[in-house]
C-alpha cells in the first residue's frame, strides 16, 4: 500500500479545505465537536461559561463564526475523503454524526477516528465509514491490541512518540493502515515510513507534497 498523505486540520476551515485539495492530498482531517446540538469543525476548545475558544497560545471570542460539519461537507467539490477526528467522550459525537449522514444522505467514503473508541464504534457499522482507533498515551496504546482483536477496523492513528518498528509490526497484524502524527519534516517522514508507517498526518504542505512526489 502506498503511503497516505493526510492534511492535518485542513478541514477546519474552507480555505484549508481548498488548499489541501489543490495540493492533491489523499485525506483531509478535521476536528469534530458536538456543541449545543450542532456539529462544529474546529481545533479550538470551549471554556465552559467563559466567552472564548482557546488552544495553548490562541484565544478567539466565542461569538466568532464557527464552521459546521454539514457546511464543510456541502462545500466539497472534489470528492474529498475526509477524516473526522471525533472530540469528546462517550458516544454523543458519533451518534450526532450518524444522524447527519442519515439526514443529509452523505454516502461517500469517510474515515472516522478518535480517542473515544466507543464513538468510533458507533459509526463503524455504516458501509461508507472506515473506522480508525486513535492512541495518544501509553495506556491507550497498551489497550489497543486487545480492542483491535475484538473488532474489524480500517486502521489506527498513534502519536509518533509511541511508535517503533516492533509496535508498528504488531499493529499491522490487525489493520491495513498505521497512521501517525505530527510529521512535519522530511527526516521524520523517512524514519517513520522505514519502520512501516503508511499514513502520514502532517501540517506541512511540503511534507505532503513530498509523499505525493515519491509516488511518481
Amino acid at each position: 500500500m502506498s503511503v497516505i498523505a493526510i492534511a492535518h486540520r485542513a478541514g477546519n476551515s474552507l480555505a484549508g479545505l481548498h488548499a489541501a485539495n489543490a495540493l492533491g492530498v489523499d485525506v483531509i482531517e478535521c476536528d469534530v465537536h458536538h456543541h449545543r446540538g450542532r456539529l462544529e469543525v474546529r481545533h479550538l476548545k470551549t471554556a465552559g461559561p467563559l466567552p472564548f475558544l482557546w488552544d495553548r497560545w490562541e484565544l478567539v471570542p466565542a461569538s466568532a463564526p464557527r464552521l459546521g460539519l454539514q457546511e464543510l461537507l456541502a462545500a466539497d467539490r472534489h470528492g474529498t475523503t475526509f477524516m473526522l477526528d471525533l472530540k469528546g467522550r462517550g458516544t454523543e459525537v458519533g451518534a450526532a454524526v450518524a444522524r447527519l449522514f442519515h439526514d443529509g444522505g452523505h454516502r461517500r467514503p469517510v474515515v472516522v477516528c478518535g480517542r473515544s473508541w466507543a464513538d468510533v464504534e458507533a459509526l463503524a457499522a455504516l458501509d461508507h465509514v472506515r473506522p480508525v482507533l486513535s492512541a495518544r498515551r501509553p495506556r491507550e496504546l497498551a489497550a489497543l491490541g486487545d480492542r483491535l482483536a475484538r473488532g474489524a477496523f480500517h486502521g489506527v492513528s498513534v502519536h509518533r512518540s509511541l511508535l517503533d518498528a516492533a509496535v508498528v509490526e504488531r499493529l499491522r497484524r490487525h489493520v491495513d493502515v498505521v497512521m501517525t502524527w505530527p510529521v512535519n519534516d522530511v527526516a521524520s517522514l523517512d524514519g517513520l515510513t522505514r519502520i512501516g508507517v503508511n499514513g502520514i498526518i502532517s501540517d506541512e504542505p511540503g511534507v505532503l507534497a513530498e509523499i505525493l512526489r515519491r509516488r511518481g
